[in-house]
C-alpha cells in the first residue's frame, strides 16, 4: 500500500498529516510513504527528515495523489491554486482518503468523493470509544486549543492571572470563567490554574463535575435533574427551563469574572449562543472572552469569527484553528493519531477495510460511490450545501 501525504493548502494552515516519526513506524510495517516536497516545512520538518524516516519526496502532485491507494490530509480538500483542480480530482477512483472532513460542513466535497468512487474517512467521526482514543484527532486538537486560549486571553487582560504580594500591596488573581469542560475546557481550566488564577466552570454534564475540581476548580452546575451526557460523549439539547437556568448562571459568573473562554458544542458541531450582549454589558470593563466555538459561528452573539473585537469594553476574540498556531506538536499528535487508525487495520501486509468494525463504520463518509455518513447524507437529500 502506498500511502500520499500533500502539502496543506488552506489559508494559514502549517500542520501537516504525517511526521518522519510516523513514517519511520509506517515504513517498517511495510508500507509504501510519499511525501510531496515542503509538506513539512511550516511545522518544521524538512524533505531530508522524512527521507531519513523512510519515505520518498514527490514534486509531481498529479502522480503524488494519482498513485496513492491512501492519502492523508488534515484539512478538507479545496480547490488546488497551483493546478487549477480540486483536490479530490487528483484522487484516482477507488482510493482511500482521510482528513478532519466534518461532512456535514463540507457537503460539496462530500458529494465530489462520493461521485469518484473514494473511500472517504473523516477524523472527527471516528467514536469515542475506549479502542478508538488513541486515533481522536478532536481531542488532541482541542487540547491544544483549551491551552492556547488561556495564553491569548492572559495576553489580551490588562492585569496579572496569578496573585502577587508586592512592597506596593497585593495584587489579587484573576477570575476565569470556563463554559465547557471537554477537552479543551478541561486544559483550559488546568493552565489557567497553573497561570495562578481563581477558576470557575460550567457544563451541561453533570459527570463532569469531579474533573473540573479535580483541577482546583469550582464547578458551577444549574439546579436541575437533566443531564446533557449522550452516550458518546458529546452534549444534547436540553429543555427550556433548564436553557433559562443555565442562562441565569452564566450572566451571574460573567459579571464576576475577568475572563471567560468558551468551549461549548452541541454534538460537537453546533455553537449554541450562550452569552447575550446584556451579559457582556453587564462585565467589567477590560474583562477578555475567548470563544473557541468561533469556528462554528461562536458561543457569544458577538463574536466575529476570526476577529478580536471591543464591545462595551469587552474584548471578545474568536481565533480560528489555534492547533495550526502550534504546529509542531499538533502534526506530531495528529499524526500519531491517523498512524494508529492505520495500523489497527493493517493486517497480512494489507488494509483490512472491515465494515463492520465500528471504528471504520463511524469515520466512513463515503464508500463505493454512496455518501454513507448519516448526517451528511440526509444534508444532501435535503437539498442542502
Amino acid at each position: 500500500m502506498r500511502i500520499a501525504v500533500p502539502a496543506e493548502i488552506r489559508e494559514n494552515e502549517r500542520r501537516v498529516a504525517l511526521v518522519p516519526e510516523s513514517v519511520k513506524k509506517l515504513t517498517k510495517a511495510g508500507i509504501d510513504v510519499a511525501v510531496e516536497s515542503g509538506a513539512g516545512d511550516k511545522s518544521y520538518f524538512s524533505d531530508d527528515d522524512y527521507r531519513e524516516a523512510g519515505a520518498s519526496i514527490e514534486s509531481d502532485l498529479e502522480a503524488l495523489w494519482g498513485q496513492a491507494d491512501f492519502v492523508l490530509k488534515v484539512q478538507p480538500p479545496l480547490e488546488h491554486p497551483k493546478l487549477g483542480k480540486h483536490e479530490v480530482d487528483l484522487l484516482r477512483e477507488g482510493a482511500m482518503f482521510m482528513t478532519s472532513l466534518l461532512p456535514i460542513k463540507n457537503l460539496e466535497a462530500v458529494k465530489r468523493l462520493a461521485e469518484k468512487r473514494v473511500t472517504a474517512f473523516s477524523t472527527d467521526c471516528i467514536p469515542r470509544t475506549t479502542r478508538a482514543q488513541a486515533m481522536d484527532t478532536l481531542s488532541s486538537m482541542a487540547n491544544i486549543a483549551g491551552y492556547k486560549a488561556v495564553l491569548i486571553a492572559a495576553m489580551e487582560l490588562p492585569k496579572y492571572f496569578p496573585m502577587f504580594m508586592t512592597a506596593a500591596g497585593t495584587v489579587f488573581s484573576a477570575k476565569v470563567f470556563v463554559i465547557g469542560a471537554g477537552v479543551a475546557g478541561l486544559q483550559a481550566i488546568a493552565t489557567a490554574k497553573r497561570l495562578g488564577a481563581t477558576v470557575s466552570a460550567t457544563d451541561t454534564r453533570k459527570v463532569v463535575g469531579e474533573q473540573v475540581q479535580s483541577l482546583g476548580a469550582k464547578f458551577l452546575a444549574v439546579e436541575s435533574e437533566e443531564d446533557a451526557q449522550t452516550a458518546s460523549g458529546y452534549a444534547k439539547e436540553l429543555s427550556e427551563e433548564f436553557y433559562r437556568k443555565q442562562a441565569e448562571l452564566i450572566a451571574k459568573a460573567c459579571a464576576s469574572n475577568d475572563v471567560v473562554i468558551t468551549t461549548a458544542l452541541i454534538g460537537g458541531v453546533k455553537a449554541p449562543k450562550l452569552i447575550t450582549e446584556e451579559m457582556v454589558q453587564n462585565m467589567h470593563p477590560g474583562s477578555v472572552i475567548v470563544d473557541l466555538a468561533a469556528e462554528a459561528g461562536g458561543n457569544c452573539v458577538l463574536t466575529e469569527p476570526g476577529q478580536t473585537v471591543v464591545r462595551h469594553g469587552v474584548k471578545i476574540c474568536a481565533p480560528l484553528n489555534l492547533p495550526s498556531s502550534m504546529p509542531l506538536h499538533a502534526s506530531m499528535l495528529y499524526s500519531r493519531n491517523l498512524t494508529t487508525f492505520v495500523m489497527e487495520f493493517w493486517k497480512d501486509s494489507k488494509f483490512d477495510l472491515d465494515l463492520e468494525d465500528e471504528i471504520i463504520a463511524g469515520a466512513l463518509v463515503t464508500h463505493q460511490g454512496q455518501v454513507v455518513h448519516q448526517g451528511a447524507k440526509q444534508a444532501l437529500e435535503g437539498g442542502e450545501s
